[in-house]
């Protein structure tokens, strides 16, 4: 009976310390790291809206980190190029994807990707989001967003939509519109968000669902019109363009989300210590200012809340590919 208990009480010290032990070394690696420079990879091309974000998101975390922060660009298949590559990255968060909307909920509800957005990547935190923004051409003759249907459903296919390619957050947009007006247009991708924005402004296509941080310049310099957000509510940097339900038009909301993944398994301690760096630097004032310029706004979480996200994401944009019955290129 003594002899059972004394085991028994030498199993339990032993898990204790090797629980301990555990803690004590990802303690150790969270403050040890990083060990060397850091890649944030980009899904889209140098240049664009995401890019700035990230080339941001890079500099404050170089400096707190005390090791090079570096961004690298992989476009392509709508972020799937730079989410695959990342998923198979080292788990040491050495190298960590600046993911958004498309990479981890539009995309993957949309088609069956090689990797998971939920099992292949560890979520550090969020960065911004930005509300999305119906744009139209100069030329067509609708001020407000009744008009803009009324002129759709009188002349029903003659009107099209640009999106950054079939997939992405514009694409999907646009098809809560279609599935909330009852409206007929035509759906032309392209390969990425300024070729779209680039043929909504010559009169190519006559519309546009992008994000407001990537609208912002081209609406702020005429060379496209405003007629609503596509958000919950207004915007500090738009405040006199309303959103799409005060002018009637509900259950069209798309919030264009932006964060940093590492890969599934990287220790939580490393996790951890890239989430409370990024954090600091998004609470920093000319960091949400360089943001909030661009028609974004900070947001900031813990990797747990990240993670529901995610879920909940993919969950909503899975029933609107059914409902709206969209298929992959």
């Amino acid at each position: 009976m003594g002899s059972n208990i004394s085991k028994l009480w030498a199993a339990r010290i032993a898990t204790t310390l090797a629980v301990g032990l555990s803690v004590l070394a990802g303690t150790v690696q969270g403050q040890s790291f990083p060990t060397k420079q850091i890649t944030i990879v980009v899904p889209t091309a140098a240049g664009g809206a995401n890019d700035a974000m990230a080339r941001l998101v890079a500099q404050g975390l170089s400096q707190r980190l005390g090791k090079p922060v570096i961004v690298e660009n992989k476009a392509g298949a709508n972020g799937a190029i730079a989410s695959e590559y990342v998923a198979q990255a080292a788990p040491d968060g050495h190298v960590i994807l600046f993911g958004y909307i498309a990479t981890h909920a539009i995309n993957p509800a949309l088609q069956k990707l090689r990797y998971d957005p939920v099992a292949d990547f560890e979520p550090i935190g969020l960065v911004a989001a930005s509300p999305t923004l119906l744009v139209v051409n100069n030329n067509v003759k609708a001020k407000n967003m009744q008009e803009l249907v009324a002129l759709m459903k009188a002349k029903p296919g003659s009107f099209s939509y640009a999106s950054a390619g079939n997939g992405t957050a514009p694409h999907f947009a646009a098809e809560l519109l279609k599935l909330s007006t009852g409206v007929d247009m035509l759906h032309v991708p392209y390969k990425g968000s300024a070729p779209a924005i680039m043929d909504t402004i010559g009169g190519t296509t006559q519309l546009m669902l992008p994000s407001l941080f990537t609208a912002y310049p081209q609406v702020k310099g005429g060379k496209l019109r405003a007629l609503g957000l596509v958000g919950d509510k207004r915007s500090a940097v738009m405040p006199d363009v309303p959103t799409l339900a005060e002018q009637g038009i509900k259950n069209v909301s798309m919030s264009q989300w932006y964060g940093l993944f590492a890969p599934a398994k990287t220790p939580k301690a490393v996790v951890d210590r890239l989430n409370k760096e990024l954090n600091a630097t998004l609470a920093e004032k000319n960091v949400v200012k360089k943001i909030e310029e661009q028609g974004a706004d900070v947001e900031t979480s813990s990797p747990e809340q990240m993670k529901s996200l995610v879920q909940r994401e993919l969950t909503r944009w899975r029933g609107v590919v059914a409902a709206a019955k969209i298929k992959a290129d």
